[in-house]
């Protein structure tokens, strides 16, 4: 017998909750969540013969088509493409060629060659094989453009065809109101520094990097963007023929070439007043790229509510329709995923597969539990579902939540019949939670709803351990967010059962340096699924109050996501 049948086995097996009597019907449902189900989920996922599930590959495909497998299974209707599971996306694959890629800082009196990986990263998003340019440096402060704090690191200059350099992170604040405070906006993540780049007509972009900023070393740097860098093919927003991060060190060195002290710079840079700087360096850069156009889906199945109907054929193009349109529209949940990760180094000697066990196995175990769950409870618990639930396991987040951006502008059903997406990504199963973190669900109309959930659950909600890391912008939620659907991941606390805040720290610590976005991201048989299965039940009760709510959840008035609500629900009319 071999590991794919006996995993199954081991999976079709595992023994579900007791169900305790008299309870009610979502309760009933909850009782039947399994650790031991999820535990075989994860464990068959994060198998060495899934290569480490990378979009576009041959493990990836083996993933997506196992996980369509058991949304199948459990009576899930089809809701990708032409009546299957599998939503594909078009990608291409970039992979700079260090030999053949050289960057060069240029000025008036001497150059500085920089070296692949251990000074620079870079991808070229034009999804050419070679971009070749020597263009002015730009030093542009935080590169943000932030209307609503009255703030343009862009005032004045013109970096069209020249190469910006900015720091990654948001200026410095202790002001709620401006950027977010202590907390991470949008604005400091990389993905906006390089898109707004671009926006400007940049060739190319710098970021510097620092660890505190960041919330990261180097070696996640190096490790992301190293290897293979993955674009959305048919995406019309502008591109930088070189999107890079480079050490603080070379951007000392940098400032020095130029004659100006980066420490000051950076303080200059944080207070109003900055103003745009253009070097006397130029970037002589060539990428020489490998490109690979590839297709990997998304896989999303449906629980179709009383008042919609599955249909491939409804007018407006979507997936699922109401019944009649007249009389009522959807207003469903919906549970995501990223079942992707880094893939495997056939190059390198002893264990070279990213397995990606918590990372994302663990979402993964989740999601499909919640499939099982809500589906047993529907066909044979007799369960009436006035709204849809939906699920999918999302494809090439490990990219920047590629997979989830694109289904986010291909919904199943329009984004505006959406009331609620919630997220797993990464939950240790190290014990019994007694903290979750829901950063965002604070902002939208539905809060009251979680914290009472979290209350039945025995769950304290605490507040983001580190708002500086700009976790809210890290997940697969932010993609349905950009499209107005409220959304929101659960993350553990530091607080398990039995344990003081200072074991819970330990435990991220050690996984942080140690296992994330590493080689040793490997299944425990130790792990306690236990608590995992609470957060399930918890996303559970969440889905059935967003389904039988008197009104769709909707952003709070004034937060950053509710006009592209409202311009959602305009569609959608």
């Amino acid at each position: 017998m071999n590991l794919l049948t006996k995993s199954l086995i081991a999976i079709s097996l595992a023994p579900a909750a007791m169900m305790p009597a008299q309870e009610s019907p979502i309760a009933k449902a909850e009782a039947l969540i399994s650790p031991e189900r999820m535990r075989e989920q994860v464990k068959f996922i994060s198998d060495d013969a899934f290569e480490g599930r990378y979009p576009g590959l041959r493990g990836g495909e083996l993933a997506a088509k196992y996980i369509a497998s058991q949304f199948a299974m459990y009576g899930l209707q089809p809701a990708g493409d032409n009546g299957t599971f599998l939503q594909q996306v078009n990608f291409v694959g970039m992979k700079a060629i260090p030999a053949e890629t050289s960057f060069t800082l240029e000025g008036k009196d001497k150059a500085e060659k920089l070296k692949f990986g251990d000074d620079f990263v870079v991808s070229n998003q034009t999804l050419t094989p070679t971009a070749s340019f020597d263009a002015p440096i730009v030093f542009v402060g935080y590169g943000a453009t932030a209307p609503e704090f009255n703030w343009n690191d862009y005032a004045g200059v013109d970096v069209k065809g020249k190469v910006i350099l900015c720091i990654v992170g948001d200026p410095p604040s202790t002001d709620p109101k401006f950027f977010g405070g202590d907390a991470l906006t949008y604005y400091g993540r990389w993905t906006y520094k390089f898109e707004q780049a671009a926006r400007m007509g940049a060739v190319g972009a710098l970021i510097i990097h620092r660890t505190d900023l960041a919330s990261y070393g180097w070696t996640v740097v190096e490790n992301s963007n190293s290897s293979e860098k993955t674009f959305l093919r048919d995406d019309a927003n502008p591109r930088l023929k070189a999107a890079s991060w480079i050490q603080l060190e070379v951007a000392r060195k940098l400032f020095a070439m130029s004659g100006m002290d980066l420490d000051k710079e950076f303080a200059a840079a944080g207070q109003r007043g900055f103003k745009a700087v253009e070097l006397p360096v130029h970037l002589k850069a060539t990428v020489t790229s490998t490109v690979r156009p590839f297709q990997s889906p998304n896989v999303v199945g449906v629980l179709p509510g009383k008042n919609t109907k599955f249909d491939n054929n409804c007018p407006d193009g979507s997936k699922v329709c109401a019944v009649d349109r007249l009389v009522a529209t959807d207003q469903a949940v919906l549970y995501t995923a990223h079942y992707d990760h880094l893939g495997i180094k056939p190059d390198m000697p002893g264990d070279n597969i990213y397995n990606g066990a918590a990372d994302n196995g663990t979402g993964v175990g989740i999601l499909l539990e919640l499939a099982r769950t809500w589906s047993r409870a529907v066909h044979e618990g007799g369960m009436q579902l006035p709204h849809s639930v939906i699920f999918s396991a999302v494809t090439a987040e490990e990219q920047g939540l590629l997979g989830s951006e694109y289904l986010g502008q291909h919904p199943p059903i329009p984004a505006s019949q959406i009331s609620l997406d919630i997220n797993y990504d990464m939950l240790l199963p190290v014990g019994v939670q007694q903290e979750i973190n829901v950063n965002g669900a604070q902002r939208t109309t539905f809060f009251p709803e979680v914290q009472a959930s979290a209350k039945k659950f025995n769950l304290a909600i605490v507040p983001d351990p580190r708002p500086s890391a700009g976790s809210y912008y890290r997940s697969d939620h932010f993609s349905l967010s950009r499209v107005g659907i409220p959304a929101f991941s659960v993350d553990a606390g530091m607080l398990f059962q039995g344990h003081n805040e200072a074991w819970g720290r330990a435990q991220e610590k050690d996984f942080n340096e140690n296992r994330y976005h590493n080689f040793s991201d490997n299944f425990d048989p130790t792990w306690d699924f236990t608590g995992n299965a609470n957060l399930a039940r918890f996303g559970m009760d969440l889905g059935w109050k967003v389904i039988h709510a008197k009104a769709p959840v909707e952003w709070n008035h004034g937060d950053e996501f509710e006009p592209a609500r409202k311009g959602s629900e305009a569609a959608g009319k």
